[in-house]
């Protein structure tokens, strides 16, 4: 699925506040977090602004997923999911908020 690069740099935004969810960011998270960002065809921009996000989380107010386009919200989720998965620990808290996102992107 081809995001254009407002799309790609808010999923990014997104993948990165869900790595936050449980307060710390490891390693492992981060890679997947910059593997993510390579697969997605990300600019050197978008990775100077990953780099950021990890490390301090995007504004809760800016990922609001009332601003995931209904397209690419399968996606969306997806990368949520993988995003809280990659450390291969997942807290109630990263439950929740997936859960509550899940929930927000329903039609």
């Amino acid at each position: 699925m081809h995001l254009q690069p407002a799309e790609r740099r808010k999923l990014l935004e997104f993948v990165c506040s869900f790595v936050w969810t449980d307060l710390k960011v490891t390693q492992t998270e981060r890679d997947f977090v910059m593997r993510t960002a390579g697969r997605l065809g990300a600019t050197a921009e978008d990775v100077a602004q990953v780099e950021r996000w990890l490390q301090v989380p995007p504004p809760a107010d800016a990922v609001d997923p009332t601003q995931v386009p209904r397209a690419h919200r399968q996606l969306f989720l997806q990368a949520a999911d993988a995003a809280i998965s990659a450390d291969h620990r997942v807290v109630p808290a990263e439950r929740e908020a997936l859960a509550l996102f899940r929930e927000l992107l329903r039609d």
